[in-house]
């Protein structure tokens, strides 16, 4: 599946057709690579089986068994192997300046999402960055920094917790907008949170798409009334709030000056996996079983 979804990411990526110095992540736990481990949260990642297939077997904080997608993005490019978190204090400005990593498992476009597991804000990830381009500047001087930030690829993957850890458990959201309303609104913030980005420099920008969320092992299990088959109202609103961010990224184009921002889109892939995993090979084939 990672391999999939990567090399769907990286054809996006390549229509940016720009030399990469450096890869500067936001989002959650689809790309948080350790920032969980330094705040007070039960969402962390740091202990066995994660990082089972990480560099000597460690758990980062990364939600995954190795490495997770940026990190291959990072390798693809031949900058490094891992993209190390910002909170992380193993590492400096010298690591960050050509890979930082802001993302926080569990958070979301939304405040009140991040506020659900207490972890980090989208603002706040901002902020850090803000923070990481003075240090940027005070390690590089201000042209080589100022040609790395704008330079630079910006990863940005997050909305699934708006909708599964927010908006359909709690009642405060769902009661003060419908799901149109709402999709709405998280593309809203989507859209300032890009072009403070752009204000601040960056110009090569990739924005993730939600998955089929429907399909994620937690809402199939627990999905009981029907099987343990995928939740179709969760799909139609990921695929919904996909064309949303599409036209979003349309306008964004055509408003701002120099930025490319490319959408990936990793709904049809997936679903196509889960669907049909006998054309994806071997390990597709498991994935989708584990999936069911």
């Amino acid at each position: 599946m990672l391999w999939f979804l990567l090399a769907h990411l990286l054809v996006q990526i390549l229509k940016i057709n720009a030399k990469v110095p450096a890869i500067i992540v936001f989002g959650d736990s689809s790309v948080d690579s350790g920032n969980n481990n330094e705040i007070s949260t039960v969402l962390k990642s740091n202990f066995q089986p994660y990082g089972r297939d990480f560099i000597d077997s460690k758990p980062t904080g990364r939600f995954s068994n190795g490495r997770i997608p940026t990190d291959f993005i990072s390798e693809a490019f031949r900058i490094k192997p891992t993209i190390p978190a910002y909170l992380d204090p193993t590492y400096n400005i010298s690591d960050f300046s050509t890979g930082v990593c802001f993302a926080s498992a569990g958070t979301g476009y939304d405040n009140a999402t991040s506020d659900v597991l207490s972890v980090i804000p989208l603002w706040k990830e901002m902020e850090y960055y803000k923070e990481y381009q003075e240090k940027l500047r005070g390690f590089l001087g201000n042209e080589k920094a100022n040609k790395v930030i704008g330079e630079a690829l910006y990863l940005v993957s997050i909305g699934t917790n708006d909708f599964l850890e927010n908006y359909y458990v709690l009642p405060r959201r769902s009661s003060e907008y419908n799901i149109e309303e709402y999709q709405n609104f998280l593309a809203g913030i989507a859209k300032d949170f890009i072009t403070e980005l752009h204000r601040l420099g960056a110009r090569n920008i990739c924005l993730s798409g939600l998955p089929p969320m429907g399909c994620l092992p937690l809402e199939r299990a627990t999905n009981i009334f029907s099987g343990g088959d995928c939740v179709q109202e969760y799909n139609d609103v990921a695929k919904k709030f996909n064309e949303k961010l599409q036209g979003m990224i349309m306008k964004v184009n055509k408003e701002l000056a120099g930025i490319r921002l490319v959408f990936s889109n990793p709904y049809d892939i997936l679903l196509d996996i889960i669907q049909n995993p006998n054309k994806f090979g071997k390990f597709s084939a498991v994935f989708s079983y584990v999936v069911k």
